[in-house]
């Protein structure tokens, strides 16, 4: 009942306070659920305005009349958001059908008095109430410029021409065409998008799709729009979110967009290598990076709280965990030092926030981070920017071995990535291992390839000698167990394990999507220069003393002795 009132006061106080209740309906760790289920209506449920309003607007910002311009336009409006209301029409010169929004009468009045007033609020809770450390008229004053900017249809066409050309090019993803002669700064015209709700997975199914594929890609796009171009859609509540009947993901309403800056897109996905790696000391400084901190901020006392929180939250594997439980915990750990989190990631927070919460009504166990795995893998393995190729080191080696299993598991995920190239994973770190700077990593590379080179051909000796009769093993080896070289048998199952590992990350790479031989051919031109030939001459001086040394302990040591026989 009380969730029934808080939309219904939110609904008659206006366009400003619907803004509020759409935001606070994506929020499950702010909201309980009885509330998340009212305040979504908001989205898309919300009293109408009169249609003769509607047409005499459309009239005047177009400058022609109706006929002239629809030969069908639908009565009454099909959807009514915070700002406007949409028709369904049909254009006279084309006959396409189209969505025409309509921009709410006197609204820019409204919502001018209630940020004016909202924002006095905001300098009375800054000066008086201690518990909250974020500028709260810092906060209002995004917002509001965010809703003024929604106010401005054209603004919202030019976003959506930009976000199409940015992600539609995926064949699971619309993004609706603009009709710019029958658009202005009040009335929006777009094609047409036929399709079902987001959150109505009954519908969905009908149509023999599934919803979680559709959340996936969703998910997918999310994830390229937030750390690849750093333009997204900061709105994607089920009302703007569609299944078409051939699959797709149709996005809408590019009113509220937002950009992730170049910096943060790298730090958050660093950010996610330091949390698998367990490095909190590395976590706490990425909040420099991601502006939450300002650089005379002391991040040691920090380390601790993040090392509290994470120890417990990853009993599990990082993939297991729920975005939602993760952002509640590491909300609780901001809480308590002065961090100040930017518009945009709260905005990013929202997004994949209202993704997961809409898989999570088809399945239960659904996690976000799971399934944005594949895409960060194959970030880390394919981008030639600085920053990543650093996190990638840091996540590969550690106390100068190499960790063949994380690269095997990166190898496995990235592949589920439809964009994963095997010669995109393979040039840029052979670029770094052979540029200018690479002499420390040059170092742990020769040592490695000492030890995989070494166990390839222990491996190939142990799988001949095995493969030989019994006689003809005493005759040659003495009857030694190992054949001609000496291995214990924790030296002989680390060194074929490694040797399986080393081939199973080649097939994995060999059976890559457009994989071509050919690929190597750049890596063979890169390995003939000179600094190359010298890293392999260091590889092969060192195999042949490693293998030299084990023959000779071979030669040298005691031979078997004979049993005595009594008579």
């Amino acid at each position: 009942m009380r969730a029934i009132e808080l939309r219904n006061i939110f609904t008659r106080l206006g366009p400003t306070f619907v803004k509020i209740g759409q935001g606070l309906s994506t929020r499950p760790d702010l909201c309980p659920a009885e509330y998340l289920e009212e305040l979504s209506e908001l989205q898309d449920s919300l009293p109408t305005f009169p249609d003769a309003e509607a047409f005499e607007c459309i009239e005047n910002e177009l400058e022609v009349s109706l006929d002239s311009i629809y030969s069908f336009i639908s009565a009454s409006p099909i959807a009514a958001a915070s700002l406007g209301q949409v028709y369904r029409a049909q254009l006279r010169s084309t006959g396409q059908f189209v969505a025409v929004k309509v921009q709410r009468p006197r609204i820019e009045e409204s919502i001018g008095l209630d940020f004016y007033l909202i924002r006095g609020l905001g300098f009375l809770i800054n000066k008086y109430v201690d518990i909250i450390t974020t500028d709260v008229v810092a906060l209002v004053d995004e917002f509001g410029r965010r809703v003024y900017q929604e106010l401005n249809y054209v603004q919202e066409g030019q976003n959506a021409r930009r976000f199409k050309k940015l992600y539609a090019d995926k064949q699971d993803v619309l993004v609706p065409d603009i009709f710019w002669d029958y658009t202005s700064g009040k009335v929006l015209t777009m094609e047409w998008v036929e399709g079902v709700k987001l959150n109505e997975q009954e519908a969905i199914e009908k149509q023999g799709l599934k919803v979680l594929d559709l959340v996936n890609a969703g998910i997918q796009c999310s994830l390229r729009q937030l750390l690849e171009y750093g333009y997204f859609h900061a709105d994607p509540h089920p009302g703007n979110l569609l299944a078409t009947p051939e699959g797709k993901l149709a996005f809408l309403d590019f009113g509220m967009m937002s950009e992730t800056p170049e910096e943060a897109r790298f730090a958050i996905i660093g950010h996610v290598v330091h949390m698998v790696n367990r490095d909190y000391e590395a976590m706490a400084r990425d909040y420099y990076a991601l502006d939450f901190l300002s650089p005379d901020v002391d991040v040691s006392p920090i380390v601790p709280a993040l090392r509290d929180f994470f120890d417990d939250a990853l009993n599990s594997t990082v993939s297991e965990l729920n975005f939602k439980t993760l952002v509640d915990g590491l909300g609780a750990v901001l809480y308590q030092y002065p961090f100040n989190v930017p518009a945009y990631y709260a905005l990013i927070l929202r997004s994949l926030t209202v993704l997961e919460g809409l898989a999570l009504y088809a399945d239960p166990n659904f996690k976000v981070l799971a399934a944005s795995y594949p895409y960060f893998a194959k970030r880390l393995l394919t981008d030639p920017n600085p920053y990543l190729r650093d996190a990638l080191i840091e996540l590969l080696f550690k106390d100068g071995r190499f960790r063949w299993n994380r690269l095997e598991n990166l190898l496995v995920q990235g592949r589920q990535d439809r964009d994963f190239s095997a010669k995109d994973a393979l040039q840029p770190v052979l670029k770094l291992l052979l540029g200018p700077n690479g002499e420390e990593l040059r170092g742990l590379v020769i040592k490695e390839s000492i030890r995989v080179t070494e166990a390839i051909i222990v491996g190939t000796t142990i799988d001949t000698y095995n493969s030989l009769p019994e006689l003809l093993k005493g005759i040659l080896f003495a009857g030694n167990p190992t054949g001609p070289l000496v291995l214990n048998d924790s030296e002989r199952e680390n060194m074929l394990e490694l040797r399986d590992q080393v081939f199973r990350i080649w097939g994995l790479l060999r059976t890559s999507n457009n994989f071509d031989p050919t690929i190597l051919q750049p890596i063979l031109q890169v390995l003939q220069e000179p600094e190359a030939r010298n890293l392999g001459g260091r590889v092969v001086g060192g195999v042949t003393q490693r293998i030299a040394a084990r023959l000779l302990q071979q030669v040298l040591r005691a031979p078997p002795s004979v049993p005595s026989t009594t008579s």
